[in-house]
């Protein structure tokens, strides 16, 4: 999918694709808040991400992953990167890698 102009544009056209469950990252896992469970790392896969830059500010700047559960749930997990960037296993961050 190609990457729209805002963050909240690439999150609409995400869930016209499915993705619509929320996700927060946990230090070694993500935690599917829609359907309260929670995922270690080897049960899910990340789809799709796509980065954002705060134009005024580097604290703005975000990252939007599209990922899908070894369940089948799909979901967006939003996080900053860079110095805003959260705190999680080294595992976690190889798996998040943006390759």
């Amino acid at each position: 999918m190609k990457k729209k102009d805002t963050l909240s544009e690439t999150m609409n056209a995400l869930r016209d694709k499915g993705y619509t469950d929320d996700l927060n990252l946990l230090d070694d896992k993500i935690e599917n808040r829609t359907k309260s469970k929670k995922y270690p790392i080897d049960e899910f896969e990340v789809d799709e991400y796509f980065r954002f830059e705060g134009m005024a500010n580097p604290a703005d700047n975000s990252i939007l992953y599209a990922i899908k559960t070894s369940d089948g749930h799909k979901g967006m997990l939003v996080d900053g990167y860079g110095k805003s960037g959260g705190q999680v296993s080294e595992e976690m961050m190889n798996k998040l890698k943006i390759k």
